[in-house]
């Protein structure tokens, strides 16, 4: 609503509130505005309350993924030194160290792609 031209709007609106548990019940109310302070401390302990039966976090399976995750960022970023002959005693060792070598050349490609991906959606996503 706008104001008069030269009035200040001293007028205070009720707030509405609607919940619905998403299937058939649904409810509204309206608070005025001296009451909305007692009613967001009601409404507040009846959502804690409700949340009770959430599942507590599992933080030691989110300890071992975090610390898998840092083992193997530091495989890909640590260089691996391609030593030993390349015939005769030591050979396997070698083309194990190869194909670890090629290993890490195409994560770190996936990497770098996924990163690219990643900043051209946030380019995008500032832009509008």
């Amino acid at each position: 609503m706008k104001a008069a031209a030269g009035e200040t709007d001293t007028l205070e609106y009720p707030c509405l509130v609607r919940a619905t548990n998403g299937k058939d019940i649904k409810f509204s109310t309206r608070v005025e505005p001296g009451e909305l302070n007692k009613f967001y401390a009601v409404y507040s302990t009846l959502v804690k309350s409700s949340m009770g039966s959430l599942r507590k976090r599992d933080k030691k399976r989110e300890k071992v993924r975090s610390e898998r995750a840092t083992e193997r960022k530091k495989r890909m970023t640590e260089p691996i030194v391609l030593d030993g002959p390349k015939r005769g005693a030591g050979r396997r060792h070698r083309q194990r160290k190869e194909k670890a070598l090629q290993k890490q050349k195409e994560s770190q490609t996936k990497f770098k792609e996924r990163e690219e991906v990643r900043a051209k959606k946030a380019v995008t996503a500032e832009s509008t």
